[in-house]
């Protein structure tokens, strides 16, 4: 509740005391990499690599921009991108909302508010808090917004992260809701990947680089400190120091609507265990909490915990997947006990989303069989639960947009693949829902309608998918058609209204294929541990079968098959290009990993060993060696042409494993495209121009591709 994050974001998601000790460096790769000719394409900045990818950008440019399709196309994704009857998503904060906001008017954007009665309204009357381009013209910079964390209850002193470009990294600066300028002399932590975190009025728990290199080996803070207000960084004490292998250390508050606090710190051992520790007044205490587990919020001295593994305490077994409360004093007071209570534990198809507390209830969002569902739970006696469901569409995406803890409201997004989405506004503590916002239709749905089907992989296991197509389809395998996934990080895929999707897409007699494979959130975490490290393959044979079910039922053909993906899915995607080029006419390989027995040396390549694996195992290098599509790529092979494009802001995943794929493929003689967007960190652009460009750049690739 006490962090807004005003974001629309692409792709992965996303994180003892004692004296200092060397940086952990990963384990170096074979001899083979070493003699690695493209290595030089891994300097970022440098300008022997700059150049080429310069001269590689006109290359592509010279092909799609001047095809006579893309002005079009790129017309219609900036009128998008730009339209000003987008639903801008609420946070509440103090005693009205507030929205980050992009247009062709505010380019960087503008932070701006209004009140709770007055957004309902079709033209809120909005008061510009900061504005990003006025900002970034005065002090000759490129911010990017990355969020603002206010300090509860009094939400008047804020914490903004702005960004260089796009990165991860950032600057912290605070900033007064009264006077809607930055604080003269208030905190101000310069450039860098860092997290911060309110203890009080005038102080500050902040994990930074405080000294030079001491970041671990994923190019994450590992050690906490305490700033008060006038001090400078130097004279900050430190807190709590982890260590160098860990992937990140992070402070952060979670606060109730009767204003109790927990100040908290995250110790990431892997990218999917941690451990939690209690700061007070006594100091830092370790959270008995199994190390799968992560807070969630709090609500009436509740603290609750999504499990992502069986948790066996005080006689008592909570299943993984489920989301439990125990007692924040009882906490406070002994964080070695807890004695939880369960919550919600869904069935077998289901999963939980997001959860989010109000001042007195909890809203919770879940998949059951990859269609939302909401539901409001209330603390009943001294431990218990009852629970409410709220009456939304079905058939379905569900999100939760923001909660008040002054209130019990809540916003809530509804959406699917052919309905734009409406935002609802609920009284949690009443269970009523008012319609506030709708997006006007972007596209002619009319003509389309959308199935679910289900693939059998090559281990028997049924892969759902959606496809959205136009009524009447003819099934005759020559329907030009896009398959996307992700399949990784527990990260769910779930139908959604894309305008440009449909505008550019659909509305040309496209056919969209959404793929539910394994690495996924959809079916909670066993889902996602069935395709971890060396069990990888499954999350690529799925999506094989996905696509081998739509050539069989006729949809359509590898020749007019296309398939995209970004990040880990740009890893799904160059596996598939390696390992099916037959299937495949077209691939869209996004800002991704590719170079799978260096990756950990790359960017934040180092925090994925959990997801991933580690060459420093021999087992899990031999599985890395035989999947990494970099290492894959063989002469004499018939590989469809790639688009392949990245960003070189991106602090993230890095632009190394897009540069070095292309550059192997230019070597080995094989057709292909690549763009680099040089802004834009972990994404496709750093603001809306951008953005429609790529996205232009990728639809003009599939429509020559597949539809020529």
């Amino acid at each position: 509740m006490s962090k807004q994050f005003l974001l629309g974001a692409v792709c992965l998601a996303a994180v003892g005391l004692g004296a200092p000790a060397a940086i952990a460096q990963p384990a170096p790769v074979a001899a083979a990499n070493e003699s690695d000719p493209f290595l030089w394409l891994e300097d970022v900045s440098g300008p022997r690599a700059m150049d080429w990818v310069r001269s590689e950008n006109a290359k592509t440019l010279g092909v799609l921009e001047k095809d006579p399709r893309f002005a079009g196309l790129y017309g219609d994704a900036l009128t998008i991108a730009q339209a000003k009857d987008r639903i801008p998503m609420p946070a509440f904060l103090r005693d009205g909302v507030y929205n980050f906001w992009q247009d062709a008017d505010h380019v960087r954007g503008v932070w701006r508010t209004t009140g709770v009665a007055d957004f309902a309204k079709p033209d809120p009357a909005w008061t510009t808090v900061l504005d990003l381009d006025a900002l970034s013209t005065a002090e000759h910079a490129n911010w990017v917004w990355k969020g603002a964390d206010c300090r509860w209850p009094a939400e008047i002193r804020c914490l903004i992260d702005l960004s260089d470009g796009g990165e991860d990294a950032v600057t912290v600066r605070e900033f007064d809701l009264q006077t809607y300028a930055f604080v003269e002399g208030g905190f101000n932590l310069p450039h860098g990947k860092q997290d911060v975190a309110w203890e009080s009025d005038d102080t500050i728990l902040a994990s930074r680089e405080w000294a030079p290199g001491e970041l671990t080996a994923s190019s994450y803070p590992y050690v906490v400190k305490r700033l008060k207000r006038g001090q400078p960084l130097s004279a900050a004490v430190e807190v709590y120091r982890g260590k160098p292998s860990d992937i990140s250390v992070q402070p952060f508050t979670l606060h109730d609507g009767q204003g109790r606090q927990l100040t908290l710190i995250r110790r990431g051992i892997t990218f999917f265990e941690s451990e939690y520790y209690l700061v007070d007044r006594r100091g830092v205490q370790k959270i008995d909490l199994p190390l799968k587990a992560n807070p969630a919020d709090m609500v009436d001295d509740r603290l609750l915990i999504k499990l992502e593994q069986d948790w066996t305490t005080a006689g008592q077994t909570f299943p993984s997947g489920s989301l439990v409360s125990v007692s924040a004093a009882a906490l406070a007071a002994d964080p070695a006990h807890l004695q939880p209570t369960l919550v919600l534990a869904p069935g077998p198809r289901e999963s939980i989303d997001t959860v989010g507390a109000t001042k007195g209830r909890v809203v919770v969002t879940t998949f059951e069989n990859v269609r939302g569902r909401a539901f409001v739970y209330t603390p009943a006696g001294v431990n218990g639960w009852s629970r409410r469901a709220l009456d939304l569409p079905d058939n379905a995406t569900i999100g939760l947009v923001s909660t008040s803890g002054r209130t019990d409201q809540a916003y809530l997004n509804v959406t699917s693949f052919l309905t734009p989405p409406t935002l609802y506004l609920t009284d949690a503590a009443k269970g009523d829902l008012a319609a506030v916002k709708s997006m006007p239709a972007k596209f002619d749905a009319s003509r389309d309608e959308v199935e679910q089907h289900e693939a059998t992989s090559k281990d028997g296991t049924k892969i759902p998918y959606f496809i959205v197509h136009p009524r009447g389809m003819a099934l005759n395998g020559a329907n030009p058609t896009l398959l996307y996934a992700y399949g990784g990080f527990q990260v769910s895929e779930t139908p959604g209204y894309s305008p440009t999707l449909g505008k550019l897409w659909l509305e040309r007699g496209g056919v969209y294929v959404l793929a539910n494979i394994r690495g996924g959130g959809e079916f909670g975490p066993a889902w996602h541990e069935a395709g971890l490290k060396t069990h990888r393959q499954r999350i690529y044979d799925d999506f094989a079968a996905v696509a081998q079910d739509l050539i069989t039922r006729g949809v359509t053909s590898p020749r007019r098959l296309g398939i995209q993906g970004g990040s880990n899915g740009g890893l799904l995607m160059g596996v598939e290009f390696t390992q099916h080029p037959e299937l495949w006419h077209a691939v869209d390989i996004q800002v991704p990993l590719l170079d799978m027995l260096r990756f950990e040396t790359i960017a934040a390549g180092a925090s994925w060993v959990g997801e991933y694996g580690s060459v420093a195992n021999p087992d899990e290098r031999a599985f890395l060696a035989g999947i990494s599509p970099y290492n894959n790529l063989r002469p004499g092979v018939a590989y469809p042409e790639a688009l392949i494009w990245t960003t070189t802001k991106d602090d993230r995943v890095g632009p190394q494993h897009a540069r070095k794929f292309a550059a192997r493929l230019s070597a080995l003689g094989v057709p292909y495209l690549y763009y680099e967007v040089i802004e834009g960190g972990h994404g496709s652009g750093a603001n809306l121009k951008e953005k429609a460009h790529t996205t232009a750049l990728e639809m003009t690739y599939f429509t020559r591709k597949l539809m020529d």
